[in-house]
């Protein structure tokens, strides 16, 4: 007997974002069964002697979060802007993406804080929040809610650099920005 209804089925509908964070998770909860050790090993970025560490460290801190509060800061935006870059960029894209993003973004750390470390996924956000507002990009044309987002954004982030003293990294998000605009542009002209 069919009454017409069809049944709900539940949708792995962007494997990166929702891979990212279900890992991002798994990696929360390792940090906080460990006393923040395997966070402090894996999924910071600080400046040490090169070793695989150091190279897993430098992919994976954007994997790290030091509070529930702070992952769901994070995912909340990641969640919502990634299933919409996975659709019109696809998977290898937006794992490539990543990538640089968390290495400049890690570097950067680095090389301009030594005495510091830096973990999350807020340079990955920023740089979606810019890239998927660079969605309407074409050949010769700038869209004006890109600049406005970059202005606003990172604008933003370069006052509260100045002008706040906290532990958020507001370099991180003006990187992760920087990134999405780049991307934006580059991505866009190979669709053309």
């Amino acid at each position: 007997m069919s009454n017409g209804s069809k049944k709900l089925v539940f949708s792995y509908n962007a494997p990166v974002t929702l891979t990212f964070a279900i890992v991002s998770l798994i990696v929360l909860v390792l940090g906080y069964l460990t006393g923040g050790e395997s966070t402090q090993l894996l999924f910071e970025v600080y400046r040490s002697k090169i070793s695989l560490f150091w190279f897993l460290r430098l992919f994976g801190h954007v994997l790290g979060h030091a509070t529930l509060t702070h992952y769901a800061s994070n995912m909340t935006m990641f969640l919502l802007l990634g299933p919409i870059l996975e659709e019109k960029y696809g998977i290898l894209d937006m794992l490539e993406m990543f990538a640089i993003t968390a290495v400049v973004s890690g570097l950067v750390y680095i090389i301009f804080f030594p005495s510091a470390a830096l973990l999350g996924a807020s340079g990955l956000v920023f740089m979606m929040i810019v890239l998927v507002s660079a969605t309407d990009m074409k050949r010769g044309e700038i869209p004006i809610s890109m600049i406005l987002v970059m202005v606003i954004y990172l604008g933003s982030q370069f006052w509260d650099m100045i002008v706040l003293k906290d532990n958020v990294s507001q370099i991180t998000h003006i990187v992760g920005g920087l990134c999405g605009a780049v991307f934006g542009g580059v991505y866009s002209s190979r669709r053309l």
